[in-house]
């Protein structure tokens, strides 16, 4: 099963060139463990077991070429950008995988890329700038307007609906429209007081359709994808009176056609700490049971999906239609 990683779990990982050699390694038995995959060069002069990184989502992966990356600039004026921040403030990315390290700086130095390095030129105000773990990124909301201008609109929007629910500091069952709104209003000022730059129409889209309450960048493509197809009313975290007098929350609310939907991600079957020491049967049961109390208390009809189903809006619709969903008109 895939996990993900934070920066002092990348610092541990990681071994320098110089640590390895202090242990007895040569530069030719790094380059057979290189050749031979047992390991993996991450940066030149860094590397980490190939177990390891086989393990990682491609997040955590991105992860350590940022942390190799700051290893390598440390005392220096560099601020990591894009997709490169957006791992640093745990932010997902959806079916991305960087090719390369982000960099934003406003010096000639910066102008130009070098391998492993994409840098890019641009104004950053002290409002811009942060620190995250101890390493100096693009602030929350600045990562969200320059992943929103040039990322994949489902990327875009996952990334926004995570920094929504992150920069607010709310929960994604109890939420709070007057802060969301808040959020909103103050990315908007930045998207205005940014100018004509490349993108703004998408960001400032993201920005509008921004919801905290997906619990995963995969029901944040979801909604993507529902509202493509023509769904009007979606509404997010749908609380239903469970029979022992809990509540049973789900995904997705279809409510123009009295429907529900929920993203089913394979980590509450295949991750044991989700099971909390239930076995796949157990839990396949008891979500059958649960949904079969929702179809019968609410008489909606319930469909899930997964990951493969999300890919475009006609998957996603194609997946509905076989539980008798469609938009209307």
């Amino acid at each position: 099963m895939k996990k993900a990683i934070l920066v002092d779990d990348a610092r541990r990982m990681l071994r320098s060139r110089a640590d390895l050699v202090d242990r007895g390694w040569s530069d030719r038995r790094l380059g057979v463990a290189v050749d031979g995959g047992q390991l993996v060069r991450v940066r030149k002069g860094w590397f980490v077991p190939a177990a390891a990184w086989r393990d990682l989502w491609p997040e955590g992966r991105h992860l350590l070429e940022v942390v190799a990356a700051s290893n390598d600039l440390a005392g220096g004026t560099h601020v990591f950008s894009h997709v490169s921040a957006a791992v640093l403030w745990k932010l997902p990315l959806f079916r991305i995988v960087p090719l390369r390290v982000h960099e934003t700086g406003t010096t000639r130095r910066h102008a130009s890329s070098t391998p492993g390095v994409q840098r890019h030129e641009d104004h950053l105000t002290e409002a811009d700038v942060a620190v995250v773990d101890g390493i100096r990124c693009t602030s929350l909301e600045r990562t969200v307007l320059d992943v929103g201008r040039v990322a994949t609109p489902e990327a875009a929007v996952a990334v926004a609906d995570a920094a929504l629910t992150l920069g607010t500091g709310m929960d994604h069952r109890a939420y709070d429209e007057r802060a969301a709104e808040e959020w909103r209003v103050s990315m908007s000022e930045r998207v205005a007081g940014a100018g004509a730059i490349r993108g703004v129409r998408q960001v400032r889209w993201v920005i509008e359709f921004a919801d905290g309450r997906a619990q995963l960048p995969g029901e944040s493509v979801s909604r993507l994808q529902l509202s493509r197809l023509g769904f009007r009313k979606l509404s997010l975290q749908v609380p239903v009176p469970a029979p022992d007098g809990s509540i049973y929350w789900v995904d997705i609310g279809m409510d123009d056609v009295l429907s529900f939907g929920e993203f089913d991600g394979k980590t509450k079957y295949l991750d044991a700490a989700t099971r909390q020491g239930l076995s796949v049967e157990e839990i396949v049961l008891r979500e059958k049971q649960r949904e079969d109390w929702i179809r019968g208390t609410t008489h909606r009809r319930f469909a899930r999906w997964g990951d493969e189903h999300i890919g475009t809006p006609e998957l996603l619709g194609a997946r509905l239609a076989s539980f008798g969903i469609r938009p209307r008109g």
